[in-house]
């Protein structure tokens, strides 16, 4: 069920600080270094071999490994992937691949997920139009904050993407939310970026100019966020740039359109968010590959046992080796 082994998809890796208000959906994007390290600690027991994404193409198309392969990913380029998982990956001798999202770089971009956050932690209640319902709720307490946040998300999610913006626009005037001094505090900026690239350890990969959900967009949107984003940090860090991931990357938001466009524009290796083991069927669709969410609500020695079998993944999709619909 191991296949030929897995990418591992990270966002941040950070020292956990106990908060009264923690959105389970963005408490699932931030692992401790000690999770991390575990991790890599359990992967090289379990007989993987870690590898970057440059080696990935070559180990689909020969079929087979000696020792399943583990590559390891991390989305939209924060500062903590330079001080909290640089080291650990250092000290298991690990590659890993860090997909830049440039608004984020640049500061021209906003983390709506996390300004929806602060709107909801700045609030005592919360009234926002999504399409044609007005929806209310008390967030006065942190339990009301979870429920309001979670609520809002999920409908939001399932709005157009340009809606969901506007709406956040809103929160974020409303509440007093300093959106760019977010992204200044929790991403990297060019010089951070350039430190990473830097590491021999590193490889840096593209992930869009502003985060969109690719697939709800036209065609030649689509193809200047993901090429125009390649083209800015190449520029930057004076080297190609061979990997991308897409935003969100789960099936709402990436599609067989945008594996076409991936292979279009040259890029080597495209990686999803839909949850799979890799396997020699991959190698015909390698803008298209599934990862391996290393999150923060599956961080104890069972669970990440549970994630490196392979089995969950199997079992999510009902034993199909393929997800690239």
């Amino acid at each position: 069920m191991r296949g030929l082994g897995a990418i591992l998809m990270l966002h941040h890796v950070r020292p956990w600080v106990e908060r009264a208000f923690a959105p389970p959906q963005n408490r699932l994007l931030e692992v401790t270094p000690e999770c991390l390290d575990q991790a890599l600690t359990l992967a090289a027991q379990a007989g993987y071999r870690f590898v970057g994404l440059d080696e990935i193409p070559s180990v689909l198309e020969a079929g087979r490994t000696e020792q399943p392969v583990l590559a390891l990913t991390f989305d939209d380029g924060y500062r903590d992937n330079l001080e909290f998982a640089l080291p650990v990956l250092r000290r298991h001798r690990a590659s890993a691949t860090v997909f830049i999202t440039t608004g984020f770089a640049d500061r021209s971009a906003c983390l709506w997920w996390i300004d929806l956050e602060n709107a909801v932690r700045n609030a005592s209640s919360i009234r926002a139009q999504v399409g044609a319902e007005t929806i209310t709720a008390p967030a006065a307490t942190p339990v009301e904050k979870v429920a309001a946040f979670e609520l809002l998300y999920w409908k939001l999610r399932a709005r157009p993407e340009a809606e969901l913006r506007a709406v956040i626009a809103n929160l974020r005037q409303e509440h007093g939310v300093d959106s760019r001094g977010a992204v200044e505090r929790l991403c990297l900026d060019w010089d951070g970026v350039r430190q990473l690239a830097e590491d021999p350890l590193v490889t840096i990969g593209a992930h869009t100019l502003t985060h969109p959900m690719l697939r709800q967009h036209d065609t030649d949107f689509a193809r200047r966020e993901m090429a125009a984003a390649r083209d800015a940090i190449q520029r930057e860090i004076g080297r190609p740039v061979r990997h991308m991931a897409y935003p969100v990357g789960d099936k709402p938001s990436a599609g067989p359109r945008e594996f076409r466009l991936a292979r279009e524009l040259g890029f080597r290796t495209a990686v999803t968010t839909r949850p799979g083991m890799l396997f020699p069927q991959h190698g015909a669709h390698l803008t298209a590959l599934p990862r391996v969410s290393l999150n923060g609500l599956f961080q104890e020695r069972a669970q990440l046992e549970a994630l490196l079998s392979g089995i969950p993944f199997w079992l999510w999709n009902r034993g199909r080796l393929l997800n690239v619909d």
